[in-house]
């Protein structure tokens, strides 16, 4: 029978200082890239190679007790499917942040039917939260402040009392969809309606932009919802009921569903956009790839470089009174579908 050893400690700052022969103030300052221009290349190569030598690395939670809170900026992950659009959105932030110091986590929304969220967002002391999921509430907002956490936001969902906003107005993409095809002539317009609850976060700000275009322009037009499931069945169904229905357009929610709407039409032998124009969002390369080519609502959001610096300057005034901004720009992309 062999007995365990004991696990070997993990290396310390003091053991890098020793062996690279500094203080333990100096490793701190350049392991945390605070040091500025107080410690000369040749120390910071020499307390690098010690740090690699020994398998040191700083210590967040330690950090993170002395300062009363973390580097980390919690990015509260939506339910909804995420896109390539917001895929590159994300992964532009988490980078930019880096840049500037901090740590992007993702952290996946509470399951239905729990306590207040924002209790376990909390309890990992963030610098800041960005919650792109309706979650967060006035009691949350507060609940964070007091742990430390120095700048709450909501993006893409509706403000909350404490928290800066950071909108992604929806509505426009709608609204833009059909000012288009109402310039165009139709007058009888199909709305995709994802039956994917847990994209009704968006589908609904876009049917109401969709109809508002509507309203606003005066024609004796019409908006008829087409719910549509992400299978074959469902589009061969939508488009018999464009048929029956003498729908001369479908505004597809986004680029994805309106492929399958365009397809689903063609195989009825609808022709698009003779009998069907379809209008998608997003403006993903599969849409120029797609014949006809499809007409689509491009959207625009910062770069992560933009809101990683506007994230920076929230955590370093936790006193500022709560900014709303308005994130995204939309323009519409003419193509070959309608």
């Amino acid at each position: 029978m062999t007995s365990s050893q004991p696990p070997t400690p993990p290396p310390t700052s003091a053991d890098v200082a020793r062996l690279a022969g500094v203080s333990r103030a100096t490793v701190s300052f350049v392991l945390n890239n605070t040091a500025g221009g107080r410690v000369s290349e040749q120390t910071r190569r020499r307390v690098r190679d010690a740090a690699d030598r020994l398998g040191y690395v700083p210590n967040a939670a330690a950090r993170s007790l002395r300062a009363g809170r973390s580097g980390i900026v919690l990015l509260v992950g939506s339910s909804a499917p995420i896109g390539p659009l917001f895929s590159a959105f994300y992964r532009e932030l988490q980078q930019a942040l880096q840049r500037h110091g901090y740590t992007g986590v993702l952290y996946g929304p509470a399951p239905t039917g729990t306590d207040d969220p924002a209790r376990g967002w909390a309890e990992l002391r963030p610098a800041a939260v960005l919650c792109f999921e309706p979650l967060l509430t006035p009691a949350g907002v507060e609940l964070l402040h007091r742990a430390g956490t120095r700048a709450v936001a909501t993006v893409g969902v509706p403000a909350v009392p404490g928290a800066h906003a950071l909108l992604l107005d929806q509505h426009q993409v709608g609204a833009t969809a059909g000012a288009h095809l109402l310039a165009a002539g139709r007058r009888r317009i199909g709305a995709v309606i994802p039956t994917d609850r847990g994209l009704d976060l968006f589908s609904g700000p876009r049917l109401a932009g969709l109809r508002s275009a509507v309203e606003a322009s005066g024609l004796d037009a019409l908006v008829e919802p087409l719910p549509l499931d992400w299978t074959e069945e469902s589009g061969a169904a939508l488009a018999a009921r464009c048929r029956a229905a003498g729908l001369d357009a479908v505004f597809g929610y986004n680029d994805e569903y309106a492929m399958l709407a365009l397809r689903s039409l063609q195989d009825a032998g609808l022709d698009v956009p003779g009998d069907v124009a379809v209008v998608g969002a997003d403006d993903l390369m599969l849409a120029r790839l797609l014949r006809p080519r499809l007409t689509t609502v491009h959207m625009s959001l910062p770069g992560g470089e933009e809101l990683a610096e506007l994230v920076d300057r929230l955590i370093s005034d936790p006193a500022a009174e709560p900014v709303s901004r308005e994130l995204m720009t939309v323009r519409l992309v003419v193509r070959d579908s309608g």
